[in-house]
């Protein structure tokens, strides 16, 4: 295994935009990637295997539920050191990122925003040491783009809930202990719900032949006839606005983490420009070559700009969900571009397990595609601007 040489691009001086406290919590969380990831991940993304042995890790470093408060077990952070955790993270692989993001964002913000204090004193202690880990049921066979149109329901019948439906998708869903799963009620309305690993009739069969996020854990969430506890419904806020709520924040770590994975990528592109010599110097002192490795530091300086004002807004509760689209959008576009790109300039090498990008190349066809596909985030900030639907 090379050694990990990863030197962080900041050409904007950016740095002098975040506290001490932020550059200690990213720290933390690069060193831990250099140590305990960028090691492993080549091989377990070849294998296909999620490294069960980085949850320890990725709760030592504050990576669950960092903004969750330290009452309930999180590490009470603001929203731009769940950012720069996120992008480190993405740094050493979108699948891993991809876990710690909907185990923060996707089921312990709606435990702790839209739980009981039952609830939470019951789940977030646990998820934020990695003792559990969680899964978010948003997604069906049928309905990925347009959640509102889910079949996935639960009827009560006196002492319980009954749920019935499936789900798809999901992260971490093979090895959950817990998903928060979003159903619609006898009268329509969509609630979430707590459905516990071990309830009968719930199973979660991983999805194989993936080619994007190998080291990542995907599942189906089926639930036949499922008794839920009526204290396992999550109280405080119902309607498709509640797991909305749950993507912004996930949306959020994506725009960061995206940077993670690009500054990888042009970081390597960058260093094998300068060691690679053709037709007598290195490749870097040609054009071509700089002009792709110019516009990557541009990208990335202009993505970097855009998710500091994001946390900035969000830490003072003002960014809306249509910032956050726009973030997501063009940071993953930006990073799936330059992932492009470096692997052009080292040629052949650039498809081996030797160097990252092929690697980041193949996530970042999912991550563009989850959590608001790139077209359908694209309308989001069309409808916002224009005040005009076009999705109906």
């Amino acid at each position: 295994m090379k050694p990990d040489l990863f030197e962080a691009p900041d050409y904007y001086n950016l740095d002098d935009l975040l506290t001490e406290e932020h550059k200690l919590v990213r720290t933390a969380a690069r060193d831990w990637v250099k140590r305990d990831v960028s090691p492993i991940i080549e091989e377990a993304a070849q294998k296909a295997e999620f490294p069960k042995e980085i949850i320890k890790g990725l709760a030592e470093i504050g990576a669950f539920g960092p903004y969750i408060p330290e009452e309930y077990g999180g590490a009470g952070l603001d929203q731009i050191s769940y950012g720069l955790i996120m992008q480190e993270i993405e740094r050493g692989d979108s699948g891993v990122r991809s876990t710690a993001s909907v185990q923060s964002s996707l089921v312990m913000y709606p435990i702790y925003k839209f739980g009981s204090e039952e609830q939470r004193k019951k789940f977030l202690p646990k998820l934020a040491s990695g003792e559990f880990i969680g899964c978010f049921g948003l997604t069906e066979p049928d309905h990925g783009s347009n959640p509102g149109g889910m079949v996935t329901n639960f009827k009560d019948k006196g002492d319980h809930y009954l749920l019935n439906g499936a789900k798809m998708w999901i992260s971490n869903a093979p090895f959950a202990d817990v998903a928060v799963v979003w159903a619609k009620d006898e009268s329509g309305r969509i609630h979430g719900l707590l459905v516990e690993r071990g309830m009968e009739g719930f199973s979660t069969p991983t999805t194989h032949n993936k080619w994007s996020l190998r080291a990542s854990a995907t599942g189906e969430l089926i639930f036949d006839n499922v008794k839920i506890p009526k204290e396992n419904l999550l109280p405080n806020k119902s309607g498709l606005g509640a797991p909305l709520m749950c993507l912004d924040s996930a949306r959020f770590g994506i725009a960061w983490g995206a940077i993670g994975a690009a500054m990888d990528c042009y970081d390597t592109a960058l260093r094998y420009a300068k060691e690679r010599h053709q037709f007598g110097k290195p490749i870097g002192a040609f054009q071509l070559q700089q002009k792709k490795l110019a516009e990557m530091i541009t990208e990335i300086t202009k993505a970097q700009l855009l998710a500091w004002r994001l946390g900035s807004l969000r830490n003072e509760d003002k960014a809306t969900s249509s910032q956050i689209s726009m973030a997501k959008r063009n940071n993953v576009e930006m990073a799936l571009k330059i992932a492009r790109e470096s692997r052009q300039i080292l040629g052949g090498m650039g498809i081996t397990g030797e160097y990252s990008i092929m690697r980041h190349m193949m996530n970042l066809e999912s991550v563009i595609t989850y959590e608001g596909t790139h077209d359908i985030h694209l309308l989001i900030t069309g409808m916002d601007i224009t005040g005009l639907n076009a999705f109906k």
